[in-house]
């Protein structure tokens, strides 16, 4: 089955809950950028928490950026979404592996480091993009996402992420959810749903159990208290292309440009989401910087 993503309301719309499975697309990043356990599972909760953001968050062609600047080794994690569930991410140090932990733990917290920030840019189609931005808590992920939900959109939420690999070190599923605590929430519900996170087995048991995005929303809240809202697909999706970098091409300094066509004759644009290469020509060079100087 391809990944998708659930929207659901539950306590009589005391809560909002979204739920994803990004199994595939988490699969498809670490065939691209050849990602090892830490590194993958960094980018992979990552890819998972923009798109439940992207999902909550944006309409129509409206587009989120999310950046993970940590002081660990894997560097900086950069992950697009849009409203449609198109995914795509990168991350500096894509070759990070550590032992496993207890319970055959992953090791993001020291992949991604506990120092640095984490922000979300939202390009809504307005003269200027919206960034939030707030500092690592723990690293883990989970945890930041969390806090920045509280801390840049005042939404009091929950956040879980996980990504599970195989003896192999292949990515065997990963997902996450998001609960938010709506203005009308009671102090009964929200003490329920605390008592629930406390007690339920860990994010990575319930998706090892191949449990679908909804079977984990029931698992929260009960099948009788939640009302499903939409599904929707989610996907590794780039739209690099020529056209693309030529724009970013005609934006650097008419100087550089000349250099490129002086001393390198052509120029090689590769594109960090997917891997993909795009050569220019001398002449393709000097149409650009035609362009610039005129």
């Amino acid at each position: 089955m391809k990944d998708y993503l659930v929207k659901s309301l539950a306590y009589e719309d005391q809560l909002r809950i979204y739920a994803v499975d990004v199994s595939q697309t988490v699969q498809e990043a670490q065939k691209i950028h050849n990602t090892w356990s830490a590194a993958t599972a960094a980018l992979g909760r990552t890819i998972a928490a923009t798109s439940m953001l992207s999902a909550a968050s944006l309409k129509g062609k409206e587009r989120m950026t999310v950046r993970i600047m940590g002081d660990g080794p894997a560097g900086a994690i950069v992950v697009d979404g849009n409203a449609l569930g198109q995914i795509k991410g990168y991350l500096q140090n894509p070759q990070i592996h550590f032992p496993l932990k207890n319970k055959n733990k992953i090791d993001v917290k020291d992949a991604v480091g506990s120092k640095g920030f984490l922000s979300v840019t939202k390009d809504l189609g307005l003269k200027t993009p919206f960034t939030g931005q707030v500092p690592l808590v723990s690293g883990e992920l989970g945890e930041d996402f969390t806090y920045y939900l509280a801390k840049s959109e005042q939404i009091p939420s929950a956040v879980g992420l996980s990504v599970v690999m195989d003896d192999s070190n292949f990515v065997k599923a990963a997902g996450g959810f998001m609960i938010q605590v709506l203005p009308k929430a009671s102090n009964d519900v929200i003490t329920l749903l605390e008592k629930k996170l406390s007690t339920l087995p860990s994010l990575a048991e319930l998706m090892s159990q191949n449990m679908s995005p909804e079977e984990i929303i029931f698992k929260f809240c009960g099948k009788e208290n939640v009302k499903l809202l939409d599904k929707m697909p989610v996907s590794y999706s780039c739209d690099c292309s020529k056209e693309r970098f030529a724009q970013s091409l005609s934006s650097i300094a008419p100087r550089d440009l000349e250099t490129m066509i002086k001393e390198d004759h052509g120029a090689e644009a590769v594109c960090h989401f997917c891997g993909k290469k795009y050569y220019f020509s001398e002449d393709e060079l000097k149409t650009l910087h035609l362009k610039q100087i005129n």
